[in-house]
This record gives C-alpha cells, sequence and structure tokens, in this order.
C-alpha cells in the first residue's frame, strides 16, 4: 500500500493514532467484531438506555431496508438504494449530533434523516417521486437527498459558512461514498472549509465500490482519510461497522467543530451487504469470499452481542423490534399511498409562497 510522502509537512504521530497526520493510520475501533470492547477510553459516554436505543434503531432500518426492497418490486416505491450492511454508519453518525445541527444527505442517506425528525411517509413520497416528499418540516434540520454525486457537500459547506457567520455553535454533516470522494465538489468543499475554519463534516461511507468500481482503482491516495491533509483539516479513519467508534468519531468532530476547530473529514470503512440498487448485479463484481468475510463484521450482530453481553438485549427484543417497524412501514407507506396525487398546477404552487403572475397564466394550461 502506497505512503504519503515523508517529504509533506505533516507531523508524525504513534502507529495507534486514529487522526491522520503521518504515513500511517490505524481506523479507530470501539468493539471487536466479538463485541468486546478494545478501545475503552474511546467509549461513548451513553446510558443503558442508549445504548438500547441506538440498537433499536439499526434494527429499525434494517427491516425498513428489507421492507422496502420488497414494495419496490411490488411497484409501490420507485428508486430505492439499499442501506444494510451501513446500519452503524447511519444510526451512530446522526445519533452523535444534537437536533440543531443539520445534515445534508446524499440520495442513499434516508436513514439519517428519518432519525434527525423526517417522518417516514415523506421517506416514502420521495422515493415516489412527489413533491411532498422534498416539503421538510421546519422544525427539521435536514436537506433533501441528492441526486447529483457531491453536490450535497457544497450544500454542508455553505450551510456551514452560515453558522460560523452568526456565530451559532452548529454543525453541518454530508455524506458521500467513496466514489464521491473523487468528484471535484468534494476537494471544492474541503477547501473551503479548511481555508475558512468552518463547523462541518464530511463523512465518507468507503463500501468499496462505486457501483461497480472497487476502490483500489479508485484513487492512489492511502486512504480517503489522508485527503484531509492537502485541505488542512482533520482527517480521520473508522471502523464503519462498529457503531460506537462512529459515535465517538463524530460527537468528536461535531466537539471540535462547534468550538471553532474547524472541519473534518472521516472515512468510514463499511460494507453495503445488499447491490448499490435493485438494478444492480453484484455478482458480476464481488466474490461470495468477500461478502462472507465482511458479515463477519455485520454491525447489528456486533452490537448486539456487546449488549446481550451487559443484559441489555434479546432476541426478542430483536423480534420485538421488527414487528415494530413492519407495522410503521406498513402504515406509513399507506399514508404516502393516500397522498393527494401530484399535478402540474400543484407543483407550480409548491415553489412560492405566493405564485408569480407569469406561472398563474401557466397554470391554467393544466386545469
Amino acid at each position: 500500500m502506497s505512503k504519503v510522502s515523508t517529504e509533506a509537512p505533516v507531523v508524525k504521530s504513534g502507529a495507534q493514532s486514529h487522526e491522520v497526520r503521518s504515513e500511517d493510520v490505524t481506523p479507530l475501533q470501539v468493539l471487536s467484531p466479538e463485541g468486546v470492547v478494545v478501545n475503552p477510553e474511546r467509549m461513548p459516554k451513553l446510558s443503558d438506555d442508549q445504548l438500547k436505543e441506538i440498537m433499536y434503531r439499526m434494527v429499525f432500518t434494517r427491516t425498513w431496508d428489507d421492507r422496502a426492497i420488497n414494495l419496490g418490486r411490488q411497484g409501490r416505491l420507485g428508486f430505492y438504494a439499499p442501506v444494510s450492511g451501513q446500519e452503524a454508519t447511519m444510526v451512530g453518525s446522526e445519533y452523535a449530533l444534537v437536533k440543531e445541527d443539520f445534515i445534508c444527505p446524499g440520495y442513499r442517506d434516508m436513514p439519517q434523516l428519518v432519525w434527525h425528525g423526517l417522518p417516514l411517509y415523506q421517506a416514502f413520497l420521495y422515493s415516489r417521486g412527489h413533491q411532498h416528499g422534498g416539503r421538510i418540516p421546519d422544525d427539521v434540520n435536514v436537506l433533501m437527498p441528492q441526486i447529483i454525486i457531491g453536490a450535497q457537500i457544497l450544500h454542508a459547506t455553505g450551510i456551514a459558512m452560515g453558522f460560523k457567520l452568526k456565530n451559532e455553535k452548529r454543525v453541518a454533516i454530508t455524506y458521500t461514498g467513496d466514489g464521491g470522494s473523487s468528484e471535484g465538489d468534494f476537494y471544492e468543499g474541503m477547501n473551503f472549509a479548511g481555508a475558512f475554519n468552518l463547523p462541518v463534516i464530511y463523512f465518507v461511507q468507503n463500501n468499496g465500490y462505486a457501483i461497480t468500481t472497487p476502490f483500489a482503482k479508485q484513487t492512489a491516495a492511502q486512504s480517503i482519510a489522508h485527503k484531509a491533509l492537502a485541505a488542512g483539516i482533520r482527517g480521520q479513519q473508522i471502523d464503519g461497522m462498529d457503531v460506537l467508534a462512529v459515535i465517538s468519531a463524530v460527537q468528536e468532530a461535531a466537539e471540535i467543530g462547534r468550538n471553532g476547530g474547524g472541519a473534518t473529514l472521516i472515512e468510514a470503512l463499511t460494507y453495503r451487504f445488499r447491490p448499490h440498487s435493485m438494478a444492480d448485479d453484484t455478482t458480476k463484481y464481488r466474490t461470495k469470499e468477500e461478502e462472507q468475510e465482511w458479515s463477519l463484521r455485520d454491525p447489528l450482530v456486533r452490537f448486539g452481542k456487546f449488549l446481550e453481553s451487559k443484559g441489555l438485549w434479546s432476541e426478542e427484543d430483536t423480534a420485538r423490534v421488527k414487528e415494530e417497524a413492519k407495522s410503521a412501514v406498513n402504515e406509513h407507506i399507506k399514508k404516502a399511498e393516500q397522498t393527494e396525487k401530484m399535478t402540474v398546477a400543484g407543483l407550480i404552487d409548491s415553489m412560492f409562497e405566493t405564485t408569480p403572475a407569469h406561472l398563474e397564466e401557466q397554470k391554467a394550461d393544466f386545469q
């Protein structure tokens, strides 16, 4: 594996450093794949109830993912990007934030929006292409999922600039995959954040593939986290299958951002068990051996073992949450399906508080 040049103006640190400052970096890990705490000093301060809530959200999210795939096959949802395997990065990163923080998602990051307050039925409306899927409630600090790869990175950077100008102790977080880290917006956003010392977190969910392109062909850099060096911001690589490592890293980055310490790039090493989309065939570019190896690091199994060892979770709890999730999905998909059908006139009206006169004239053509 290539290394950052020793001539680069960076400060060397110990081999166990999780922050990118030198040639080498060790991914931050709190739990081993067996659910044993291996890094107690980075253990987030969470109550038993909070630990159980995190597990609840991860089980709920996977069950929702299962149902959403079936709904898509039934024609009841439109585009849907599977998430199973990435629950730790999604649930953990959102849980580390506060309600006032702002989320700028990519198209796969719907779980973060829902756990930050977006009603589930609106997530389904978004998938169905309905205008009300993007009608974000005033008290929910999120943007619509961005389809353009990497564009959300600039949005988060601009929001963070607003927080700084207003002297607000808030952070913006944005997500992309390893493929998105090759976009120009990725570098422009980080460079701007570094130059202006902005409270923003760039969270890269590196699941090893940008659709069919393996990470080895994505960059010659040792890691995505190392790219923070050029932008002059913090860079950190973490075990993205370990929800406690995710929470620890994002809590730290958010605290640094709120207190004037600037931006952080977090690279989470994770793996999506399902295809890029339902039109994708992973058998053409992933091996069964690779998938089996990553399945041993399943974030739900890993965190579940930890909770079971503390007497906080059982198989019965998992079964209960699955049933609750199925019931919630059924309720919210029905609500989405019962929402008034879209019209061209309604779409025009939804764009403005007061529809301009020239558009009122155009609406008449669609009555």
